[in-house]
């Protein structure tokens, strides 16, 4: 556990979140640093953030921010001095330093994070080799032949489950040609080669694009340092032209009803439609009624009314994903094939319910108090703790934003939930999408 997680547990959230004091700059080449100092174990963490998710998939090449992601840690070039090193050779340095660095794409952002002891013979090193996995990635043809092979095996593979099939029908339902809803398939990996990767890398992994957050046993000006270092090999090109605007997800006009026929044991459901907006103003009220909805497990209303009362399902959640731009709410649950018309009645009764009328004052106390009261444990470690500074760097929140999180969640009232809800849902125009349902 991290020295704030063990603060904050010590001595209560409510009267204990200012005990994370962040840093935040801007270094000459553009990249822009947040920083926390955590010096109660020897060690680093970075995650370094770019607006090259998903999202900036052209749509014949669905699956081209995944892939650059995959092929720019199977191997680095040559360069001063310093031999090239294949996919097995990279490996094999990152585990006798006993450190991990990788890349990893969301719908928005690709991340490219580092794990390293800060021991002063380890760190150097990790850092240098990190410089020239993200600055001087080798694209090898062959092994992108051999992944997109493996990749497309994976896929068909995925499509005979029945829960494929349903995320994938709703996501073609609720973001329609927004690339949120983009399908990678064989297709579209065929249409992706290592020329598409070296530029879609290039236009997007900048060190003027980069949002960097570090944790870990270091002084600011090491971080400084480090995250000089680590951008170093990439190609500095000052001022960074801004970024084609995504478009909006545009909002559904009616209600869909998708069945999808499969032998299973369970029928998969997913109601829902696009929800909201990182930057909505009204969050904190859509996080604590959401809670109530359905997101927070046995004493969520979905659960109560699906699983407790009626035995319809193991279990029923609801959960909202908001993104750069609005991404989907989801009612999810499943059930016996010949129960699906009914959970899904009820299901829809309690959003249209809970939209309508909103929660009852003994439902919002139990959800601030498991809300509040559970936040220590969103920072009992370097690595959650790095994965809250990202969220305030990748989304521009206040340095402040951990301080009073609590109080923002006490501050939400009932009429902030229910105005909040009935603007953010039109139960009337879900998708409902039911795979594997007897007629």
């Amino acid at each position: 556990m991290g020295a704030a997680g063990l603060f904050l547990l010590n001595f209560g959230v409510r009267d204990a979140q200012a005990a994370i004091p962040i840093e935040h700059w801007t270094q000459p080449s553009g990249a822009q640093v947040w920083f926390i100092e955590s010096p109660s174990i020897p060690m680093l963490d970075v995650q370094i953030d770019f607006d090259a998710g998903s999202r900036r998939d052209p749509r014949a090449q669905a699956g081209l921010a995944d892939a650059t992601a995959l092929m720019a840690g199977k191997g680095v070039t040559a360069a001063s001095g310093q031999p090239a090193l294949d996919e097995n050779q990279l490996g094999e340095a990152w585990a006798d330093l006993g450190a991990d660095f990788g890349a990893s794409t969301g719908s928005d952002r690709m991340s490219f994070s580092l794990r390293s002891l800060t021991d002063p013979q380890l760190l150097p090193q990790a850092l240098a080799l990190a410089a020239r996995q993200l600055g001087q990635p080798s694209w090898p043809a062959p092994v992108w032949q051999r992944e997109r092979e493996r990749i497309s095996a994976a896929i068909a593979e995925s499509l005979t489950r029945p829960g494929t099939q349903a995320a994938l029908a709703f996501a073609k339902a609720v973001y329609g040609d927004h690339p949120y809803g983009y399908e990678t398939t064989a297709d579209t990996l065929k249409r992706i080669d290592v020329a598409d990767m070296q530029a879609f890398y290039a236009r997007h992994i900048q060190p003027c694009r980069a949002k960097v957050s570090v944790v870990g046993a270091v002084s600011r000006a090491q971080a400084d340092a480090l995250v000089t270092e680590l951008l170093g090999r990439l190609p500095a090109g000052g001022t960074c032209a801004a970024l084609p605007p995504v478009p909006e997800v545009q909002p559904l006009k009616a209600a869909q009803d998708i069945r999808i026929p499969f032998q299973s044991a369970q029928a998969h459901v997913l109601i829902g439609q696009p929800g909201y907006k990182r930057d909505d103003p009204a969050f904190f009220a859509l996080l604590v009624g959401n809670h109530i909805l359905g997101g927070g497990g046995f004493s969520s209303r979905l659960m109560n009314e699906v699983r407790e009362k009626r035995g319809l399902s193991y279990g029923a959640y609801s959960s909202f994903s908001p993104g750069l731009n609005a991404g989907a709410f989801v009612i999810g649950l499943q059930t016996r094939p010949d129960q699906a018309g009914e959970a899904v009645a009820v299901a829809r009764k309690v959003v249209t319910d809970f939209v309508a009328e909103g929660p009852t004052a003994t439902e919002l106390k139990a959800a601030q108090d498991n809300l509040v009261g559970g936040f220590a444990l969103r920072l009992d470690s370097n690595r959650k703790l790095l994965g809250n500074l990202a969220n305030i760097a990748w989304n521009g929140l206040p340095l402040d934003y951990l301080q009073h999180w609590g109080e923002h969640v006490d501050a939400v009232t009932l009429d902030d939930i229910r105005a909040a809800f009935r603007r953010v849902l039109q139960p009337d125009r879900m998708v409902t999408v039911i795979v594997g349902a007897k007629p």
